[in-house]
């Protein structure tokens, strides 16, 4: 793949992709898929011209072309919920870019955070489970996931009841105004939760799966 950072501390020596080296369509067009950076979740799919791609190298917001509306367009231009473009990726046929983006707002022109509703949460999961896939292979001495898994499921079990026991109380006895010690006691419960997922052969996508279901009303 050919990357380019947008912002400039990311761009430092990288190469930046030439709009005239991509594969385009017979209408002159290129697929690209926005990906939420952070939570690694696909936020859009949609197209680009030259000129657009041109467009998203030089302002570093991403711009597209309509199909419908045969024009160039910056996303967000009417709504505000743009997407401020971190990296570029081209894939191997040069004929799809891959936008890792910030989206400021939903991304959906329904109002939905992604075009790939209905979304179980709007926390993504997905990748930290495949950090912590990679870690629990990794050298005990140097990683703590891979001692806990070392310690075996009665242990990492006896983890997860801790850790909620103690979000509760950080819920229950925390100040109301500063939410701090809750969020940080919630990330640990939700790490402990994926290691004990993993220890179990559970996917986060099972889980998601459930919730969608209920959330359809296909369950209870």
């Amino acid at each position: 793949m050919t990357t380019t950072g947008i912002n400039p501390e990311l761009a430092a020596g990288r190469p930046a992709i030439d709009p005239a080296t991509l594969k385009y369509d017979d209408r002159g067009l290129v697929t690209v898929v926005a990906q939420d950076v952070a939570s690694g979740a696909v936020l859009m799919v949609a197209w680009a011209d030259r000129q657009a791609v041109q467009k998203t190298i030089d302002t570093g917001v991403a711009h597209f072309w309509s199909r419908s509306r045969q024009r160039l367009w910056r996303k967000g231009e009417t709504s505000g919920n743009q997407l401020e473009v971190v990296q570029i990726l081209a894939d191997c046929d040069a004929d799809t870019l891959l936008l890792r983006v910030r989206p400021t707002g939903p991304a959906c022109h329904t109002g939905s955070r992604t075009c790939f509703e209905p979304n179980a949460s709007t926390l993504e999961l997905g990748w930290l489970a495949e950090v912590l896939e990679q870690r629990r292979r990794a050298d005990p001495e140097s990683s703590y996931t891979a001692r806990l898994h070392a310690k075996g499921l009665p242990r990492i079990a006896q983890k997860v009841g801790e850790e909620g026991v103690e979000t509760v109380i950080a819920a229950l006895t925390g100040d109301p105004q500063d939410r701090r010690e809750l969020v940080s006691e919630s990330a640990d419960l939700l790490y402990h939760l994926l290691v004990l997922w993993s220890a179990c052969g559970v996917a986060p996508q099972e889980v998601a799966s459930e919730l969608i279901s209920r959330h359809r009303g296909d369950a209870r």
